[in-house]
């Protein structure tokens, strides 16, 4: 209801200043009416402001808006008083809002942007030392002339209005006010091209509400308005106080704060497992982190503005640009660590380079487990077949009683088994690295079955690929080489623990756009509770474990293939398993 009222008035008694044949006449009433509104939408800004004061930003947003109103509501009463002893009085008090908004100003924009660490009690205090100085210089000005030359009353625009003349300290305030609000817009500019909707159109809001009294401050001192004695500034925070409304209300700003976007950014470069070094186009180091710190061993107090070449080993060996990875070794003996070192290159908007981020990956873990992967590869290659094969031989020698010969040599071909197994194992692993190569579906599939063949004569084993699903003979369909082990000791199960009559394993492969899927069933007992148990919980037990190593290699391989892997009974007895993976793509 207020607004409107406010509204109509203004409305009616034309917010202008009219020519006349004398020069300029302000409509009576009004300039109060302006500044009514002003101080009502001020103030409901200020209130909705400090409700959320406990957000960032919102006490020193606060803060300006009071500001705002002191300087407006004094403003009217130096306009409205009749004398020059009262306009005086009322033109120094308002001093206490001017110097107010620049310092909450700043304030606002480094909170709301997350660079809090500079809103602190001493750096507040350096803030306010001009303006404590500015409103004691003003309470005392008829004693020293420091911040006015001359004060006197003149008519303009058919009015009685002060005039006063700047003297040296009102420049240097005047200067400090628009320095502030400089520093304090640009970190709000960066918001300007955020891609978040609410923040462009919060910073777009505040941006607007700062330049409209700047503008007419600028114009009110260079002589370019139509009352040169009346600072047409207080008039245009209606205006501020708008965009502010509409920065709080629409965009949520006191809701929606971009004030953790800045301080986590710094906080991933810090905590980030990774040690990081940030390096210009000279090639000096300019910031690190803690990690990258311990990872070379230096101070950063040290490191900083120091060539790379002095801080990182070998570092004339890393590529200047682009992204590359680089094996890089640290320390010396058993202390050492290694470590992938990878370049990013930063580019500013127009593409020239600016330097690069080096991080350090450690992969000295990686490695040892590498090698010891190998150490048992080797052992199982060799080692063990080596062994089994010598109980096995030496048997024979061995009295032949109670079946105990038959028996060594059956406990030694198993110890075989696992072996062969554990080696195709480690054989999935090695091709699981090769993530680049692919093979076909048939070369997958047939030489699977045929090894199996040779192995199980006495087991009939069909193949069948699906003809309407795009499979045609698989000749076409490229899959990871993972898949082979897979396919090959599933299909093994099927025929090695099938007791029937008349065991079979019968093998399909179908297609899709994307996927494979490869089903192979059997008329044999099926797989134990057990062993399913063990595949599902994702681990073993003293007490519930897998039978050996058969089952495990087929789930490692199908996750491997980032595919999925199936168990399911076959109608009339038996078991299906099924591996649906991923189609690989041919790089053109």
């Amino acid at each position: 209801m207020i607004y409107q009222i406010v509204a109509d008035r203004v409305t009616t008694e034309f917010i202008t200043v009219l020519p006349t044949a004398g020069g300029y006449v302000l409509p009576p009433g009004t300039l109060t009416a302006v500044m009514l509104l002003t101080v009502v939408v001020g103030t409901t800004a200020a209130l909705l402001a400090w409700r959320e004061r406990q957000e960032p930003g919102a006490v020193p947003l606060t803060a300006m808006l009071a500001g705002q109103v002191w300087w407006s509501v004094f403003f009217v009463l130096e306009h409205r008083a009749g004398t020059l002893a009262g306009k005086v009085f009322y033109s120094d008090i308002q001093w206490l809002g001017v110097v107010v908004i620049p310092v909450a100003w700043l304030l606002f924009a480094l909170e709301y942007t997350g660079r809090d660490h500079y809103v602190r009690p001493r750096y507040i205090a350096l803030l306010s030392v001009v303006p404590v100085v500015t409103v004691a210089l003003a309470a005392t000005d008829p004693y020293h002339h420091l911040l006015y030359l001359d004060t006197e009353l003149v008519t303009e625009a058919g009015r009685t209005v002060l005039h006063r003349v700047g003297g040296p300290w009102y420049w240097v305030v005047t200067g400090y006010t628009y320095l502030l609000g400089l520093f304090g817009s640009i970190p709000l500019l960066g918001l300007v091209r955020s891609d978040t909707l609410p923040f462009r159109g919060q910073s777009l809001g505040l941006l607007v509400g700062t330049l409209a009294p700047w503008t007419s401050n600028v114009l009110f001192l260079a002589g370019a308005v139509p009352v040169p004695s009346l600072d047409p500034t207080p008039v245009f925070f209606a205006v501020s106080g708008v965009a502010y409304l509409g920065a709080i209300t629409r965009f949520r700003l006191l809701g929606t704060s971009p004030s953790a976007n800045h301080r986590a950014r710094r906080l991933v470069f810090e905590r980030m497992r990774e040690g990081a070094v940030v390096v210009d186009r000279h090639d000096y180091v300019v910031d690190m982190n803690e990690q990258a710190a311990e990872v070379l061993d230096v101070d950063p107090r040290d490191a900083l503005g120091n060539p790379a070449a002095e801080v990182i080993p070998r570092y004339e060996h890393l590529p200047e640009e682009g992204r590359a990875s680089r094996h890089l070794t640290l320390g010396d003996g058993l202390q050492s660590r290694q470590y992938d070192a990878t370049v990013t290159a930063v580019a500013d908007f127009h593409g020239r380079s600016l330097g690069g981020v080096i991080s350090f990956h450690d992969v000295s873990d990686h490695l040892r487990r590498q090698q010891r992967l190998e150490v048992l590869n080797r052992v199982l290659r060799h080692n063990i077949r080596t062994e089994t094969n010598l109980i096995y031989g030496n048997a024979d020698l061995m009295d032949v009683e109670n079946g105990h010969v038959e028996a060594v040599k059956e406990g030694a071909m198993r110890i075989e088994a696992i072996s062969d197994k554990a080696r195709d194992v480690i054989d999935i692993f090695e091709r699981g690295r090769q993530s680049e190569r692919s093979l076909t579906l048939t070369a997958v599939i047939r030489e699977s079955i045929e090894a199996v063949r040779e192995e199980h004569p006495s087991v009939a084993i069909d193949l069948e690929f699906g003809q309407s699903d795009g499979c045609a003979d698989g000749t076409e369909i490229a899959v990871s080489p993972v898949l082979t082990s897979v396919v090959k000791n599933v299909v093994e199960n099927a025929a090695e623990h099938n007791d029937a009559a008349d065991p079979w394993v019968g093998v399909r492969a179908t297609c899709t756009d994307e996927t494979v899927e490869i089903s192979v069933a059997d008329n044999g007992p099926g797989i134990s509770d057990h062993e399913r148990a063990a595949l599902e919980r994702g681990n073993e037990t003293p007490l519930e474990h897998g039978s050996g190593l058969g089952l495990w290699l087929i789930a490692w391989g199908t996750e491997m293939a980032d595919g999925d892997l199936t168990i399911d009974d076959r109608e009339g007895g038996g078991t299906v398993v099924t591996v649906r993976v991923p189609r690989i793509v041919p790089e053109e």
